[in-house]
């Protein structure tokens, strides 16, 4: 192997779409048997260079060599082929075929089931990842499902594997086997390219760290040397950038969560966790917190899709746990979850259609179970105006609308039914530089005229511009909520990774 003993060398890549630079002038290499970390928050161009390596996209400039020769793939199956093989965040595989069945399809020339099932048990037990080839996977548990991803992966004897956010669902013992396997494969010689936001698991495993922010390298480190707090820094850039509000203050208590607990959505869920907050009249509170700790959970119980104990949730001091989705709205507690195409807005219904869905009880656009159809287009107009949604018209399917467009609409939608109280769930996730300012502008003016706003996001930045006050959701427990104004980098660092009592750590 040439380059210095890297197998993989990665020169100059520089990938951009419509208005934004993905990755920028990137370059770094991984040597054999290393575990190489790839850290930035969302939006940094993690995931653009991971799939330029396994071959997803291709690159407008720049390089890359793997063991000595020109790496150019066409294709995931051309990177396979070399010997790259990725286990991705959401896991493709299907639930009503069994694990051997799922591990066949995702290799391009399958031995005969009996010998795939040997196979599969060798290479599981060699690497402390029990599987039984003869399980549904819709039986499995998200460690067991990874495991089948992972194996489907080794049984191509791959030299360089990347993992994107591998533990983001798994429970803390199957964490534990993961980072055994990673050491024993990278002992091995096999190279691994690690994602993650979970910044003590990076100083505990990986060798090496490139760090992103806005497409570019920042910084290159030993993460082992750094603190969570020092590697937080670097991520985030060491200001966050306030702008001039309109000091309103608080006014009266417009909700109040009083020790809310609620089971996991589903087996890749986060239960919460006795959560207990209040929200005031022309306040933004800001909820931080990586992908998967309980965010969705949060906002079905708030939006009354999930419900919950009576006097849990109060608005205005009276117990609205009981109420559905529509008894809330018609109180003021609007909901915009994150999953935008078929959870916030229905992909094969119009835009008119789904306005009526959330608005027509604070709008009227329904009397005696009829539609006013004239009444619905009128105010899908209005939202499409107001927002700046391109798109030809109200009549169009929202499946016809870019991400960030949609997620205009569906923001819009909701503001302009004037809540009382809003909840939204990553508000700008996907859309451009100028989209997001007018979100966060329409989320501000909604405050300055006296409503509540909860802002659930992953965007540090973002949160730190709007909130009033922050909070960190950390395995389904909400950190006593602090002022946005003021708070460091590493404070917000320490909330984030779970330190639940940040008046002791205040206090060092």
């Amino acid at each position: 192997m040439s380059d210095g003993g890297d197998l993989l060398t990665l020169d100059g890549l520089t990938k951009a779409y419509p208005g934004v630079v993905a990755n920028d002038d990137v370059s770094f290499a991984i040597a054999p048997g290393r575990i190489h970390a790839l850290l930035g928050e969302n939006g940094a161009g993690k995931s653009t260079l991971v799939k330029t390596v396994y071959g997803l996209v291709k690159p407008d400039t720049g390089t890359m060599r793997l063991a000595g020769a020109d790496y150019t793939p066409a294709s995931p199956q051309a990177a396979r082929a070399a010997g790259v093989a990725m286990v991705f965040q959401h896991f493709s595989l299907f639930d009503a075929l069994d694990v051997a069945e799922n591990v066949a399809l995702g290799m391009e020339d399958p031995p005969p089931r009996r010998q795939l099932a040997r196979r599969i048990r060798e290479v599981s037990r060699d690497y402390g990842l029990p599987l039984d080839p003869g399980r549904i996977v819709g039986d499995l548990s998200a460690g067991e499902r990874q495991r089948v991803e992972i194996v489907r992966c080794l049984l191509q004897n791959p030299q360089l594997l990347i993992m994107d956010e591998p533990t983001s669902v798994l429970t803390p013992q199957e964490v534990e086997i993961l980072f055994r396997t990673l050491r024993q494969l990278a002992a091995e010689g096999t190279a691994i390219l690690y994602i993650s936001h979970k910044l003590e698991e990076i100083r505990a495993l990986c060798d090496s760290a490139t760090i992103l922010r806005l497409g570019k390298v920042v910084a290159t480190c030993t993460p082992a040397e750094k603190s969570a707090r020092e590697l937080a820094e670097l991520m985030v850039g060491t200001t966050l950038a306030t702008p001039a509000r309109a000091a309103g203050g608080r006014g009266e208590t417009l909700l109040t969560l009083d020790a809310l607990s609620q089971p996991a959505l589903g087996p890749f869920g986060t239960p919460l966790r006795e959560i207990s907050l209040e929200v005031g009249a022309g306040e933004i509170v800001g909820i931080g917190g990586v992908a998967g700790n309980g965010q969705d959970e949060l906002l079905m119980a708030l939006s009354g899709e999930t419900r919950v104990r009576r006097d849990a949730i109060r608005l205005r001091g009276a117990a609205v746990g009981h109420l559905g989705p529509v008894a809330r709205r018609r109180l003021g507690l609007l909901t915009a979850p994150e999953e935008r195409l078929g959870h916030a807005a229905a992909p094969d219904m119009s835009l008119t259609e789904n306005a009526v869905l959330s608005a027509h009880v604070r709008q009227r656009l329904a009397r005696r179970g009829f539609v006013d159809w004239r009444r619905a287009k009128d105010y899908a107009e209005h939202v499409i105006a107001a927002f700046d949604v391109r798109t030809p018209g109200p009549g169009h399917a929202a499946r016809s609308l870019s991400g960030g467009n949609l997620q205009k609409f569906v923001i819009g939608r909701e503001v302009m039914q004037k809540p009382d109280l809003l909840v939204v769930n990553q508000p700008t996730w996907g859309v451009d530089a100028s989209a997001a300012a007018a979100i966060r502008q329409a989320l501000l003016d909604l405050a300055a005229g006296g409503a509540g706003v909860i802002a659930i996001s992953q965007d540090l930045d973002e949160l730190m511009e709007i909130s009033d006050r922050f909070a960190a959701l950390n395995e389904g427990r909400l950190s006593p909520p602090r002022a946005a104004q003021g708070l460091t980098v590493e404070e917000i660092g320490l909330m984030l990774g779970g330190a639940h009592d940040m008046e002791v750590a205040h206090a060092h």
